[in-house]
């Protein structure tokens, strides 16, 4: 299994799946560190070291984040981002067999 330093950074998603896991590293509360903790269970499977958290629905505190900046465009973002993340897992998931 790949560890994130060996995945290609040209996989889609790399640099918000980056992002994220470097913002869970040092306790930063951000949209990119809410959308690995979405991923984490795929993410772990897939051999990336995603630290436990106690949060059980980081879903509702990525979309609160993406409400408090952009109120009229959070549900729109939120979809873009799931469906980055999901890009990122699947390539992932290709590269790894």
């Amino acid at each position: 299994m790949p560890s994130l330093q060996t995945v290609n950074p040209a996989l889609p998603g790399n640099d918000v799946v980056r992002q994220g896991l470097a913002d869970l590293d040092r306790g930063v509360d951000s949209v990119a560190a809410r959308l690995v903790l979405v991923g984490a269970p795929r993410l772990r499977a897939l051999g990336i070291a995603v630290p436990v958290t106690k949060d059980l629905y980081p879903e509702h505190r990525l979309y609160a984040l993406l409400t408090e900046s952009h109120p009229d465009s959070a549900h729109s973002r939120y979809n873009a981002l799931l469906r980055t993340l999901v890009s990122f897992e699947r390539a992932l998931a290709c590269v790894s067999r």
